[in-house]
């Protein structure tokens, strides 16, 4: 679907809730694509999704409120407020991070303060991304390979679980009370469950710890590891779907962003140097008759993995993002919007 159609869509009475809704409407700071059209990876099947950002009201922010987001199911369009970007950019989400780097053309429509957020989207750049988009490429290779075959033994498929629940881990520090007078040890064994070659075992030792926030890391733990067990069910579901290659095609391109990211500091969302590469995936020509994954394509991943940890060993980018200038920026915003002096 070219720019111009989208735009005149966006005016169709579908997408009337974008003038309408209480939250939305003059509210709106900016407005671009999602999915498929942003990485320049759609085709003729390809949904439209629009992604967004909103500022919070004046009532909002004296008030210590927040709406978050407004989702548009039908037209799977998603509007973030202001305070709730901010915050997910700084934790460098990949779904929302990649919002600030779209093309200049794919911004369908780009407030005065949305393109300073724009001009400054360096600072919310740091080594967090690491984890989040390892984190996140890891669960979609997850969702992508099938228990049984052939090209994953049991062993590596355990590393695998173990590398998804380590990247989970990184993240527990910010949520959960820290243990550093205690310690919690995952790692790969010989097996003693029947059925196993390797395991995941754990040594854990924990002294004056809160129940409840261990509750919640064993919860977290337990469904990654429950996640896996359902993994054939869902590759079969994508293979009669024909999803497969775009499944893969997607598991890569998290990886050439976060690697843009570390290397040259920039988000790139429109993938337009590896856009046939990421297209052949896609349609399906690493895919053997049987609708799985070649080995020309792990091999691929593999290139791309190492990549990834050549870059996140020698990036220069900060261990956590410019927390003094979101600040800044982030009341200068809601600062103009509580005097009423937003264009």
């Amino acid at each position: 679907m070219k720019l111009e159609e989208i735009k005149s869509r966006l005016q169709t009475k579908e997408y009337e809730f974008l003038k309408e809704n209480e939250h939305l409407g003059n509210n709106v700071m900016l407005l671009t694509l999602g999915g498929s059209h942003a990485y320049g990876m759609e085709n003729e099947n390809s949904d439209l999704d629009v992604r967004g950002i909103a500022f919070n009201t004046k009532e909002e922010i004296l008030l210590g409120n927040d709406f978050e987001q407004v989702v548009d199911v039908p037209t799977d369009t998603s509007i973030y407020s202001f305070n709730k970007m901010i915050q997910l950019l700084t934790n460098n989400n990949p779904n929302t991070i990649e919002i600030l780097g779209c093309k200049p053309e794919q911004y369908l429509y780009l407030s005065k303060l949305g393109q300073e957020l724009l001009d400054n989207r360096k600072m919310f750049l740091s080594q967090i991304c690491v984890h989040t988009f390892g984190g996140y490429a890891s669960s979609q290779l997850r969702r992508m390979e099938n228990k049984a075959a052939r090209l994953v033994s049991q062993t590596e498929h355990e590393a695998y679980i173990l590398k998804s629940i380590q990247n989970a881990q990184y993240d527990f520090r910010n949520r959960y009370y820290p243990h550093s007078e205690s310690d919690v040890k995952l790692y790969v064994d010989q097996a003693v469950q029947k059925g196993y070659d390797t395991e995941i075992f754990m040594d854990v030792d924990l002294k004056h710890y809160p129940l409840r926030d261990w509750a919640g890391m064993w919860n977290e733990m337990k469904a990654i590891v429950s996640s896996y067990n359902k993994t054939g069910m869902r590759n079969e579901k994508a293979i009669s779907h024909n999803k497969l290659g775009k499944h893969m095609a997607h598991l890569l391109r998290l990886y050439m962003m976060c690697i843009d990211i570390l290397e040259k500091e920039e988000i790139i969302t429109y993938r337009a140097q590896e856009h046939d590469l990421l297209m052949s995936i896609r349609n399906g020509e690493y895919l053997d008759a049987n609708r799985q994954p070649r080995s020309e394509f792990y091999d691929l991943l593999d290139e791309y993995e190492k990549r990834f940890d050549y870059a996140k060993e020698n990036t220069s980018l900060p261990k956590v993002p410019n927390y003094a200038r979101i600040n800044e920026f982030k009341a200068y915003v809601n600062e103009k919007i509580v005097r009423e002096e937003v264009e």
